[in-house]
């Protein structure tokens, strides 16, 4: 096979024409742009890692309004975190921006690093992402490659092969690195990104209005549509579990989960197996014993990067609480509070379902009075 980075010579040079065409037609009213501050630019290209624009600007505005500075992020608790991150997905992105702040305060004075080294040793870092804060913060001329810079070159220079594939990234890192200009190095990154958001889109590419479109190899070949190759299918597993909803005056028990795994940090529901004997593990686990039978309240399917997860929610009314304390981990809330908290998109969702069933049953006594 031809060595696939030996196509780049053969190639004219793109950052000039990217980045006059982002000069003119990219993306400049984003909430983190138009600033070199490499705090506001660090926490946007974190939401952004696996995350749409659309889907990222309301919760950087409020996570920076919260959070202004380092030192504010640094300060403060896990909970308010996890609770300002809480339904934008892939939580350890927040655990690591959290603890990375800490490590700035505590090794750098509060200042955000402008070494490149420095920068990458940050927890949740990656090359790419340092590149990103490097380019625009400091204008640093390091190459970036993120899923829409890969994409673009992928179908631009005819790369063959899923991208998270190592032999095939690492052509693309090649490619990276001989295309970068030597100035003007956060024009071009941001022209790659906006490319590849905005017209090299994975379905319905603008390839008329495309800026790259007299040479490129897909479009010249007519593989638009086959490239970049997708990531080899697997069937994906399913597990089912049940929540419990335990409810009593009006508040609801709520458990933090340890920092690791996908809700780590998080507030939840008691989680069993689907066939539990849910009475019997309130009366070991929490010592609970004046209980009503369990009544159904929602399923709710929720589907993550490797597997499928159904829950099946059920209401546990509970008379009386024990006198004697329990774990930190398990803490009652009143339900208005408990749907704010820092909590995984299917839990706030079955909370949100016993609020409305609540409301509903309100509404008919008030009827019949």
């Amino acid at each position: 096979m031809q060595e696939q980075a030996a196509i780049t010579p053969l190639r004219p040079a793109i950052a000039e024409r990217l980045i006059a065409w982002q000069k003119q037609h990219g993306r400049h009213d984003l909430p983190w742009q138009n600033t070199h501050d490499p705090y506001a630019i660090w926490v946007s290209e974190i939401m952004l890692q696996q995350t749409q624009v659309a889907a990222v600007i309301g919760y950087y505005q409020k996570f920076m309004q919260r959070f202004p500075r380092i030192a504010d992020l640094a300060a403060a608790s896990q909970d308010d975190v996890m609770q300002h991150w809480s339904g934008l997905g892939y939580y350890s992105r927040a655990r690591n921006l959290h603890k990375a702040a800490q490590i700035i305060v505590q090794q750098h004075g509060g200042i955000f690093p402008e070494d490149f080294e420095a920068i990458q040793a940050l927890p949740g870092i990656g090359r790419s992402t340092a590149a990103a804060i490097a380019s625009f913060a400091f204008g640093s001329a390091q190459p970036i490659l993120d899923g829409n810079v890969k994409r673009v070159f992928a179908r631009y220079f005819l790369i063959e092969g899923w991208p998270g594939l190592p032999r095939v990234e690492k052509s693309l890192w090649q490619l990276a690195e001989a295309m970068q200009p030597s100035s003007e190095m956060g024009p071009y990154a941001q022209g790659l990104m906006d490319l590849g958001a905005t017209l090299c889109t994975r379905s319905r590419p603008r390839c008329d209005i495309c800026p790259l479109r007299l040479d490129c190899g897909a479009l010249i070949s007519g593989r638009v549509k086959e490239l970049p190759a997708s990531k080899p299918r697997k069937a994906i597993p399913e597990k089912s579990v049940q929540m419990l909803v335990l409810c009593h005056q009006g508040r609801v028990l709520l458990e933090k989960r340890p920092d690791h795994g996908i809700w780590g940090g998080l507030w939840g529901l008691p989680e069993l197996d689907l066939q539990a004997d849910s009475l019997a593990w309130c009366a070991k686990t929490l010592d609970l014993q004046d209980m009503q039978s369990p009544k159904p309240l929602v399923h709710i399917s929720h589907t993550f990067t490797h597997f499928k997860l159904h829950i099946a929610a059920a209401t546990v009314q509970v008379e009386a609480l024990p006198l004697q304390a329990h774990e930190p981990r398990w803490q009652w809330w009143e339900l208005a509070a408990a749907i704010d908290a820092g909590l995984p998109v299917p839990v706030r969702k079955i909370l949100q379902a016993l609020q409305m069933q609540s409301q509903l049953q309100s509404q008919r006594q008030l009827a019949l009075v």
